[in-house]
């Protein structure tokens, strides 16, 4: 006698995937209110799964070098690590509006570029709709293949009769498997929905790229397994009433996860920004206290961004530490410092902010937050064409950084003419005879060389 799935309702969290058996108002996981909601789940009884090919030992696996496929975006190849991996599943997220349709529909151009078909699988747009936008973006490739469903079990199908090579879901909140009762976008129909299209990207060695959406505070919609299961997660960030986009990568199995791609949003789609630290200077007005440049590290290279500073008059009560785009443990640490220095900012509000949408959060900004401070702090501007990198210890000691050569090279190519940089890294500096170079050794010693300065 066949035996009937037993149906069971269970209360499943819309932000993290925690399960309970009743409504809970609070999520004990997230801490996040009223995300509770109430799905039906099948226990049926599944069938023996037929045998697969057995474990094989690591030495006698095949190996096989197989060239990625170019999006014809080359900030975006970048940001893969070089291109989309045969078999891979990239999550791409961002808010509404940011550009990812548009992205994803110009990388499915040039994935078609190849002479083999693209599946563009729309379950938010119909198809005429989708044809609109591509008109816009002036994309007429008959490879480029548009099905409107939100079946995923369809999708797929079509997928294994076209054999394309690349497929596009816009997005995975929209789809949904049928043999669940859930609604589309609830914690179970993401999963299955992910589950399935990556079963069929490994099988069949085609890329899957799954558009996400964000929550309110601009993490990706969904069950944390989502980011788990996927081979990279790609975020397309842009400030509001901007034209620029960043794109950046969180996740990366098959490449570094700290590279970045500069957009600008135009009629035409998205048009790269080739030199970073040009378009992230290009609103920098110099001459005024409290502004400072350094050299970050962003994946293989190196970006000038410009660090701001704002110190402001002395507050009665608890005065405030805002910290944008930069660590605020590291600003912390920063004003700890300067005080044992004889800078006195403990009673005054200070805000300090890197400019451009960028986040910088590795050490080497240190010494141009701390410039950038006390040039706000004294009134008193830095040399317009100074540069500052470094990473600054509890002791107040300028500690050496990591590829230092490029970050003088990047510096160089913009046009600046001095560099303060830590005592450790002045051997990087032989090579640029045109910088004037400036090894520091302490914070006290950058405070006596500026003390004074003008631009």
């Amino acid at each position: 006698m066949p035996v009937s799935p037993r149906v069971a309702t269970v209360f499943a969290c819309q932000t993290c995937g925690a399960q309970s058996p009743k409504w809970l108002g609070r999520c004990p996981e997230c801490q996040e209110w009223n995300s509770y909601v109430e799905e039906v789940r099948s226990d049926a009884v599944r069938p023996a799964p037929a045998p697969g090919a057995p474990a094989s030992a690591l030495p006698e696996l095949a190996s096989r070098e197989t060239p990625r496929l170019m999006t014809g975006l080359p900030g975006l190849d970048r940001v893969l690590g070089g291109g989309l991996v045969q078999g891979s599943v990239v999550l791409l997220g961002g808010e509404p509006g940011i550009g990812k349709s548009t992205l994803l529909l110009q990388a499915g151009k040039g994935l078609s570029a190849g002479s083999r078909d693209v599946l563009y699988a729309s379950a938010e747009e119909s198809a005429q709709q989708v044809r609109m936008r591509a008109e816009r973006l002036g994309i007429r490739d008959g490879r480029l293949l548009v099905l409107a469903e939100t079946d995923v079990s369809r999708i797929v199908a079509e997928a294994e009769s076209r054999s394309p090579a690349a497929v596009v879901i816009d997005s995975v909140q929209a789809v949904e498997q049928p043999s669940l009762s859930s609604a589309a976008g609830t914690v179970s129909q993401v999963r299955a929905a992910a589950a399935e299209l990556t079963r069929y990207a490994k099988a069949r060695d085609v890329p899957v790229l799954l558009v996400g959406h964000v929550t309110k505070d601009g993490s990706l919609a969904g069950p944390k397994s989502l980011e788990h299961l996927v081979d990279a997660v790609v975020s397309i960030e842009g400030e509001r009433g901007s034209s620029r986009r960043l794109l950046r990568a969180t996740k990366n199995r098959f490449g570094p996860v700290d590279e970045i791609a500069l957009y600008e949003m135009t009629g035409e789609g998205l048009s790269e920004l080739p030199n970073a630290s040009a378009t992230l200077l290009a609103e920098r007005r110099t001459g005024l206290p409290g502004s400072a440049v350094t050299a970050a590290r962003e994946g293989t290279r190196s970006v000038l961004v410009e660090i701001q500073a704002l110190v402001g008059a002395a507050s009665a009560g608890s005065p405030r530490r805002v910290a944008i785009g930069v660590d605020g443990g590291r600003l912390a640490l920063l004003l700890a410092v300067l005080e044992g220095c004889g800078v006195p900012l403990s009673s005054r509000e200070v805000f300090v902010s890197c400019t451009g949408g960028i986040e910088v959060n590795e050490p080497s900004a240190d010494l141009a937050i701390v410039g950038a401070l006390v040039s706000s702090a004294r009134a008193t501007p830095l040399p317009a064409s100074c540069v500052l990198f470094g990473e600054i210890g509890l002791l107040g000691e300028v500690r050496r950084v990591p590829a230092a050569a490029s970050r003088l090279k990047e510096a160089s190519a913009l046009g600046f003419t001095t560099v303060y940089l830590p005592s450790g890294n002045a051997g990087d500096a032989a090579a640029f005879a045109d910088l004037d170079c400036r090894p520091v050794d302490r914070v006290s010693d950058l405070l006596a060389r500026l003390t004074g300065t003008r631009s």
